[in-house]
Order: structure tokens, then C-alpha cells, then sequence
């Protein structure tokens, strides 16, 4: 069937990403059974790590009782804020000149994460609004250090409403950093924030312990089917699927070189496919040569090897072993059984990475798959 004759039957020319949001739903339902009896919040920075925050952070406040939700920028949490009336949205990098009238508008909540932070805000604080602290206890990123917080006076130590601090190793269970972040910021509360409630965890840090959820758990990677905890089988479902359409088929002859700098060189006759997707869709240029793409054949599936360079707009595959194949079907590049990590793995980086650089890619077909309750 000729290439043209298929497009006329609907065949598409833009690789597709489907989010299933049930899944995400029964992910969040089980993190929250997880750090029980601490509160649930929902972090939906980097637009919901590109999987859209405006639906994310909707369905969560709607089906799942979410009242509590983290951005990274104030401009983020204007994307969202008008579905969510009567939540808490937390600005993890503060307040400053640049989003402050976002603050006065819709009283966001800021971290405050530095001195000169601090500075600012009590030049500008807010009425009606108590900000989160963060406090540094290893990880070396943001946050008070302790002798910054031995010159807060009591009444500076009154205006929070909220401590936090970041784990560093908290995919490790055994890691040593974990016991030690946690007695220090167990110490810093005691000493400076005795009465106020506390989140030191992220998604990873909720499979740790009780002792690690204190009164809140910040659930984001987690909730978006990644594994946080690589230490042991992941309980959260995949809810994404990341296809492209094939389009072109062709030989290829012992000897004939494949792609850009000609990094691949045939020492068979093999069978290539041509696909839709490229690192311009975000897909990781470090799958050339490396990466897997899959087929379904006869309810199987059947594992394509990446040829070549990942150009910008496509990605050449070996598809010999493929039967059937026909120009418009397509290559599955994440789904249940070759998961973000598995791709993030093979692609030398980091799911959240993956994610996040596909995910708010606009060459996509989105797709969203929700039941009705």
C-alpha cells in the first residue's frame, strides 16, 4: 500500500504521547495510604513535569481531594490557580521583584530559602501570608544554613507557617546521608521551629519510613509512574505512552553506512524503518545506536535497535526481524513493558529528564485517557 494511500486513511505523521491520568490517579491514591497519616501535597513544577499541570493539578483537587500543591515560579502557579480555590500552592524558588503583584493577587505562599530571600520579604511581606522556610541539612543546594539561623530573632522564627528541607540520597535506602539529614533536621526543629509543622520528603523519601513524612510529603516523580525507589520493585503504574508513526521502510545493503557522520555500517542486508520522533521532540540524542524501539506483532512485541544518529526530526531503526511492518504503523518508544526508567537508563540519564523534555514538547498529538466517576 503506497505511503500516500495511507495518509488518505488517517495515518499520522507526528509521533503521539498518551498520558494515562487513572493511573496517575491510583498512584497518588496509593503514595497517599503510603505517608499516612501526613498530609498529601502534589508537585506540579515544569508543568507538571511536562505532563500538563493545568490537568494534573485538576483532576487532583477534583477527584482526589488535593489541597495542597508545589511550583517552582509564581507564573506557574498563575497557570493554575484558578481551578483550585480553596488550595495552597507553595513557590518553591520565593518571592522577589519579578512576582511579587503574582503574590499580592492570589496569595501564593513562598519558601524563603535564603537571608537576602528573607530580607526582601519582610520589606514586602504580605497580609495573611505565613511563608515556608527552608532549611539546609546536606544536600548543598537551597536553604538557611544553621549559623544564618542562629541571627533570626524570635519574632523572625514566628512568621513561618511551615519548615522544610530536601533529602539528597533518599533513592538509596541505606544510604548514610538519610539518617544524617534527617537527625539534623530533627535537631534544627527542635531547636528553632519546635511548634511549627515540617516536610523534609519528596516521592522518594516516602518509601524511607514513617520517620521521614512528618506532617507533609511532597509526591511528584512517584506519581508520575517513575521510580523513586530503584531499590526495590516500583508500586507505581506507568501512565505514559510515547509512539511514532513509521515513515519509510527500506533496504539497507552490507556496507551502506546509516545516518548522520555515519556512525552505523551494515554488516548484513538488513531492513531499516524510518520514524517520526527525533531529539527535536525531546527524545535523548544518547540513544543513538543504543536505544530500543518495539512493534507489536501477533499480541508480542518485538525490539527494533536504534541505528545511527538520532536526528533532529527522526530516528532510523532495524526492524529485519519485524513481519508485516507497513509505512503508518508504529514504534513504541515507552509504554508498560519499556518504561521511562528503562529508557532513561538505556539513554544514560535520568527519567524525570525524559519527562520533562518530552512532555512540554509541542510537536506531540497529547493525548489524556480518563474514566468517568
Amino acid at each position: 500500500m503506497s505511503f500516500f494511500k495511507r495518509l488518505n486513511e488517517h495515518v499520522l505523521t507526528q509521533p503521539v504521547l498518551e498520558i494515562d491520568l487513572n493511573r496517575l490517579l491510583e498512584n497518588y491514591e496509593l503514595l497517599c495510604r503510603i505517608i499516612s497519616p501526613a498530609i498529601p501535597s502534589a508537585v506540579v513544577k515544569d508543568d507538571a513535569y511536562g505532563i500538563g499541570a493545568g490537568v494534573v493539578s485538576k483532576i487532583l483537587y477534583e477527584r482526589a481531594g488535593c489541597r495542597h500543591f508545589w511550583v517552582a515560579h509564581a507564573l506557574e502557579a498563575e497557570k493554575i490557580v484558578s481551578d483550585l480555590p480553596e488550595a495552597t500552592i507553595y513557590v518553591l524558588q520565593g518571592m522577589g521583584e519579578d512576582n511579587i503583584e503574582l503574590f499580592k493577587k492570589y496569595h501564593f505562599i513562598p519558601v524563603i530559602s535564603s537571608p537576602e530571600m528573607f530580607d526582601f520579604w519582610k520589606r514586602n511581606a504580605l497580609k495573611d501570608i505565613k511563608p515556608v522556610i527552608h532549611v539546609e541539612t546536606g544536600l548543598n543546594r537551597l536553604g538557611f544554613r544553621e549559623n544564618e539561623l542562629k541571627k533570626l530573632s524570635r519574632k523572625d522564627l514566628q512568621m513561618f507557617s511551615l519548615v522544610m528541607s530536601h533529602l539528597a540520597c533518599a533513592d538509596e535506602k541505606d544510604h548514610f546521608m538519610n539518617t544524617y539529614q534527617l537527625e539534623h533536621f530533627r535537631a534544627i526543629k527542635e531547636k528553632y521551629f519546635k511548634d511549627i509543622p515540617a516536610t523534609v520528603s519528596a516521592s522518594d523519601g516516602a518509601f524511607l519510613g514513617k520517620e521521614f513524612s512528618f506532617d507533609m510529603v511532597r509526591l511528584g516523580a512517584a506519581m508520575y509512574g517513575i521510580n523513586t525507589a530503584p531499590y526495590r520493585e516500583n508500586q507505581m503504574r506507568n501512565i505514559i505512552t510515547l509512539k511514532a508513526p513509521v515513515l519509510q521502510i527500506a533496504n539497507l545493503n552490507k556496507g551502506e553506512f546509516v545516518g548522520y557522520s555515519a556512525t552505523y555500517r551494515a554488516n548484513t542486508k538488513r531492513k531499516i524503518a524510518i520514524l517520526s520522533i527525533g531529539y527535536g521532540d525531546g527524545l535523548p540524542r544518547s540513544l543513538s545506536n543504543v536505544g530500543k524501539v518495539f512493534f507489536k506483532s501477533s499480541e508480542r512485541w518485538l525490539e527494533a535497535r536504534v541505528l545511527g544518529r538520532v536526528s533532529m526530526d527522526n530516528l532510523i531503526c532495524d526492524v529485519t526481524n519485524v513481519d508485516d511492518l507497513n509505512v503508518g504503523d508504529f514504534g513504541y518508544l515507552i509504554m508498560d513493558d519499556y518504561t521511562l526508567d528503562d529508557i532513561a537508563r538505556d539513554a544514560e540519564t535520568i527519567s524525570y529528564e525524559v519527562l520533562s523534555r518530552i512532555g512540554k514538547n509541542m510537536r506531540y498529538l497529547k493525548k489524556y485517557l480518563l474514566n468517568a466517576r
